[in-house]
Order: structure tokens, then sequence, then C-alpha cells
């Protein structure tokens, strides 16, 4: 929940352009305000504003527009100074929260004409490194399918549900919270889902998810007896012990643990990671095509999908030794 009073006038326009024009997700705005919040606070004190030494408490709305027209691009170089060398920072984290200034300055400059002169319009994003994602092995895939459906799981059938669509569709865990059962296609096999800002696409069920989902809904609770609320949980397909929309944090709890029954490493491994798994496997065992990969990852450049298309080391393997020329 954004608290927006405590922010200033411009902040909360800009949260509102973004809903409204720009389509963002709520999840995005949430984002966004909290990256813009910590930059306010921060420039603050850089610019001697406060005697307040405690990020949490200094009060932005003593920001103003004319403190605005003060920042430069090297007070913003500061500042990611500070995330990387005070906060330690990743350079993923650092090139989100840069991406958020660059699109709030923007809007300042250019919609709300509070700037004449945009400080980060020439604001780079720092170089990222290039690592081939975490993923699940085969094998690890079906121990964790055999303990999410363990009989000793009194959720059994629902978070085996969870798990094989995670597995088999590479979902992300907004897109899987939100399913609703009106959204699914039992007929023809497939379901719609919202993906990132706000995009709607059609995820395909094989078999497998097909089963699990229907298994599953055998035994899920009836509509009369699920809480009816802002998150519309009598259509959700996935319920809690509440009997509410599973959340997203109940989910990660669930994988978490099924992970470690299953003796992977739970502290390397999460819900996103099941994501990259699906992609792999898909990759590694189906001769998926990239651009068909990327329509059913839902990712809006290709190059975000080419991080799936690494090959294991046995592939390598593999292919040096069916060399004609191995055997000479």
């Amino acid at each position: 929940m954004i608290q927006k009073e405590k922010n200033p006038e411009y902040l909360n326009s800009f949260l509102n352009y973004s809903i409204t024009i720009l389509n963002k997700s709520p999840n995005s705005v949430k984002e966004y305000n909290y990256d813009l919040v910590n930059f306010l606070r921060y420039m603050m004190i850089h610019f001697k504003l406060t005697k307040e030494t405690d990020l949490q408490k200094i009060d932005i709305t003593l920001f103003t527009e004319e403190d605005l027209k003060k920042i430069t691009l090297e007070d913003i170089h500061s500042y990611i100074s500070h995330l990387a060398i005070d906060n330690k920072s990743k350079a993923t984290t650092r090139a989100r929260k840069i991406s958020t200034i660059r699109i709030f300055f923007k809007y300042l400059s250019q919609k709300a004409n509070i700037l004449k002169i945009n400080p980060a319009q020439n604001l780079e994003t720092p170089k990222l490194e290039k690592r081939m994602p975490k993923y699940l092995s085969l094998d690890d895939s079906k121990r964790l399918l055999d303990v999410a459906g363990h009989e000793d799981n009194r959720n059994a059938k629902r978070d085996y549900a969870i798990t094989t669509l995670f597995l088999n569709c590479g979902m992300r865990l907004s897109e899987l919270v939100g399913i609703n059962i009106d959204d699914i296609d039992f007929e023809e096999c497939k379901m719609t889902v919202i993906g990132k800002g706000n995009k709607e696409r059609t995820i395909y069920l094989n078999r497998a998810c097909m089963f699990a989902i229907n298994d599953y809904l055998s035994s899920r609770p009836s509509k009369t007896s699920i809480k009816h609320d802002s998150k519309n949980s009598e259509k959700a397909l996935f319920i809690s012990e509440q009997k509410k929309r599973i959340s997203n944090r109940t989910v990660q709890t669930i994988i978490h643990k099924e992970l470690q029954l299953a003796g992977l490493d739970a502290k390397k491994l999460s819900v996103h990671k099941l994501r990259h798994t699906a992609a792999t496997l898909m990759y590694q065992y189906g001769n998926v095509d990239i651009r068909a990969l990327q329509e059913l990852l839902g990712h809006q450049s290709i190059s975000t999908t080419e991080i799936y298309t690494h090959v294991s080391n046995e592939q390598v393997r593999n292919a040096v030794e069916s060399n004609p020329l191995a055997d000479l």
C-alpha cells in the first residue's frame, strides 16, 4: 500500500501518470514509489536540507519543486555511488533504480513541465555481468514434484498443481497468484494471464498441467466457504488455508519448503528459479524456437530470452565427443 499522504504532490502525480498513462502494474508503481522516496531522502541530506541522518525518518514533503530544479547529473551520480558503496547494491539493483529515476525526470521535464532541463537525460546504466541463470535439472524437477504431491502434505493437490504450473509454463509468481478459474479454457487447454505492464498473454497447458489443475479442483474449497474480498478470492484458482486468494508470500513459503524437503539448496533457489527451469528444460529438451520461448515467457525483448539459450556442460561434452575426429 502506497502512503501517498507522505509524498510531495509532484511524486504522487508521477505515480498516477504511471498507472493511468504508462499502464504500469500496481507492483511496478509500488517499486517506483519506494525507489523515488529513498532518492529524495538522500537528496535532502545531500543538499543539507535536514539534520536527520536516518533516511527512514526524513520528511520528503519538504523537498520542493524548487529543490528539484537544483538536481544535476553529478548529484544523481552521488546517489548511485551511495547505493554502490554504502548500501552495497548489486549492479542489477542500481540499474533498476536508475531506470526509475530516468523515467521520473523525463516526466518532470516533458509532461509536468516542472523542469526545463532533464538532469537524467544522459544518465547511463551500469554494465551488467552476464551470468547464466540458476535452474533445476530434470531430475531435480522430478524430485520437487514428488515432494509437492507427497501424501504427508495436507495441501498436496494444490501444491502439486502450483509446482507443476511453474515448472511446465515458466510463469511469474504474480501471474500464478492472479489466475482465476474463469481464465482457464478447459476445452482448448489454455489460459490467459496478466504479465508485466498489465499485458495479457495466452499460456497453453500440457497434459500434466491439466491433470494437476483438475485434480486440485476436486478438493478446492467450495465457493460458499471462500471469503469475498477486494482480491476476488471467490474467483481465484488457488486458495489459502484462510479461504482467501493465495498470496505471493504463501507461494514462496510453499516452494521454499519443497526445495528443502527435496534436498535442494533453498538459499540459492526460489520461485523465480522455477521459471528459469521451465525455460531451460523447454529449450534443452524440446527444441523450442527462441521466438516461441519469448512469447511463452512474455518477454518484451528477445535479448531477455537469450539468457535461457545457454547449454549444459554435458551438452558441451557431447558436442566435443561427436566430433568426427574424436576417434582418430
